[in-house]
């Protein structure tokens, strides 16, 4: 398939990667030159704008935010309007409103569209590993399911309404994030008793939660390599504030995420915005007096 791709950044240009590797043509466009320079060097074409990724049959985007979002999809001259558009499979996190303001700008100039976000760090979806969790109409999923093949191990379909795949997403970080924050305090509870927290945690992970996700996680926070990061402490922020303004809306009171959100900003605040957000653990640490 010929398939436009918006926003190559770390996740973004792994995915590119393997939809090349898969026998797909990728047109790619990024608004940092060193991001398209490289996705260049691996195969791919450059388009000149995100309206011109808009061509073939599928466009996949990658963007950081609901602000970049809203820019490119609601605000910018990017949509096609009328002909054969290609389908749109929005694959980042957007809040609940922002995901549903997108859904209503593509019906309005009648380009297909698709929620697709995805479970799994950059080194997962560089090995094909992320689950892809994709809502819209399922005549479009079976579509673009050579795509999400190409990118990911497992898709699941998750209703006709694009939002769900939003909110499912949102609520996945939000159960990381309490993993996350949960270790973080294990480990500093280990160290407080002279204790080395990787022989605490394999414990714990060995015999409980024997799963990627703990055994990742477990060793970053025991050993304190937080950088380069997967996915970073100031987007651990967006995402505990996503979840926080869903519930909020739906009326649902979500106490760890309000917990996780201080955390987020004492960390930043201590200047480790940019590391890994399993970094959170130095807060533990700090309030510990092990920092």
């Amino acid at each position: 398939m010929q398939v436009g791709f918006i926003g190559v950044g770390r996740m973004g240009t792994a995915m590119a990667r393997n939809l090349m590797k898969g026998g797909h043509k990728v047109l790619a466009w990024d608004v940092s030159q060193a991001s398209r320079d490289r996705i260049k060097n691996d195969g791919a074409a450059i388009a000149g704008s995100a309206r011109e990724a808009f061509s073939g049959d599928a466009v996949i985007s990658m963007l950081p935010n609901d602000a970049a979002m809203r820019a490119t999809f609601i605000a910018g001259d990017v949509l096609p309007s009328g002909g054969n558009p290609p389908i749109h499979i929005n694959m980042a996190t957007a809040s609940a409103v922002c995901a549903g303001d997108l859904a209503k700008a593509h019906a309005a100039k009648g380009v297909p569209y698709l929620s697709a976000t995805v479970y799994g760090r950059p080194e997962m979806a560089a090995e094909r590993n992320l689950n892809i969790l994709a809502a819209g109409d399922p005549a479009l999923i079976q579509k673009v399911q050579p795509l999400f093949d190409a990118m990911g191990k497992k898709t699941w379909q998750l209703g006709a309404d694009p939002r769900n795949s939003n909110i499912a997403k949102i609520a996945g970080n939000l159960v990381v994030a309490c993993i996350l924050e949960s270790m973080g305090e294990a480990a500093a509870l280990a160290r407080a008793y002279k204790m080395d927290p990787n022989t605490v945690l394999d414990v714990v992970v060995g015999s409980i939660f024997d799963v990627p996700i703990y055994r990742i996680y477990s060793k970053m926070i025991a050993n304190g390599s937080f950088e380069p990061p997967g996915f970073d402490l100031n987007l651990g922020l967006k995402d505990a504030k996503l979840a926080l303004d869903a519930g909020e809306a739906a009326n649902v009171p979500l106490p760890f995420a309000s917990v996780l959100r201080d955390n987020y900003i004492d960390a930043i605040a201590h200047g480790d915005g940019g590391k890994d957000w399993s970094a959170i653990a130095r807060v533990a640490a700090r309030r510990a007096g092990l920092v």
